[in-house]
């Protein structure tokens, strides 16, 4: 039987659900996508950090797992860490809560018959706790998502260079220009999965050009648009990668 993922939309305000069942295909890493996640893992909880690069799991994240992930911008107030200093990891969650309460946490998800779910009862009731989330810094990670560049976004925040730089650590895990980047892809990816050619895609998206967007696959991916595919089920669309780059360019963030 093969690896099966299925998500779903969460209560948690923009966080997504997902389950993951099956062996791992080293061929397929989680690509960065700014969002930090809370998750089940065998007997673990775990809290994955926001990623700049392609990460495969290791042979412990391999079975079945759960999690919650939550939109850009809305994780660190819950978990008490500035998003920075969780970039790139997957650190327990008992580095970070006391560990009684995250025994008793992983007793009570680990007989849950929905982890999922529970993961999320457990993210609400925190969040009733703590308090919300940065709201300048939750519109500035939307009005990225959104293709807006860095200097726009910054302008309409009212924060100067350096203030939207600093913030954007601690609530994003790195800076604009490197969540504008992360986001760019992933809106390129979102249409060329739909079948949206190449060069296409990488003008609609924001990119400058294709070779602008295969350089983004390159460094925040690890990989080139087609191995990306092949990889993840999409090998047919490859084809698309022909054809013709629309005419004019646009400025990047």
């Amino acid at each position: 039987m093969g690896a099966q993922y299925e998500e779903r939309a969460s209560r948690f305000g923009g966080a997504v659900l997902w389950t993951w069942s099956g062996p791992r295909d080293p061929a397929r890493p989680v690509l960065p996508d700014g969002c930090m996640d809370l998750l089940w893992a065998g007997d673990r909880l775990l809290v994955a950090g926001p990623d700049t690069h392609a990460f495969t799991p290791a042979a412990a994240l391999s079975a079945t797992c759960a999690g919650i992930r939550f939109a850009p911008g809305t994780a660190p107030a819950l978990l008490g860490v500035p998003a920075h200093e969780l970039r790139d990891r997957r650190v327990a969650l008992d580095a970070l809560w006391p560990d009684r309460e995250v025994r008793g946490l992983t007793e009570r998800i680990g007989a849950a018959d929905d982890p999922a779910a529970a993961l999320e009862g457990l993210a609400l009731h925190r969040a009733a706790a703590t308090g919300p989330p940065d709201p300048l810094m939750e519109s500035v990670a939307a009005q990225l998502r959104e293709g807006r560049s860095v200097a726009a976004t910054a302008r309409t925040a009212g924060l100067g260079a350096r203030q939207l730089h600093r913030r954007s650590l601690a609530a994003l895990g790195y800076g604009p220009k490197m969540l504008a980047r992360v986001l760019r892809l992933q809106r390129a990816l979102d249409l060329v999965r739909a079948g949206t050619p190449f060069a296409e895609a990488a003008y609609a998206s924001g990119c400058t050009d294709q070779a602008h967007l295969a350089r983004e696959m390159r460094d925040l991916a690890g990989t080139t648009l087609g191995g990306y595919l092949a990889g993840t089920g999409y090998a047919g669309l490859a084809a698309k990668s022909e054809t013709a780059q629309p005419s004019g360019s646009r400025t990047t963030a």
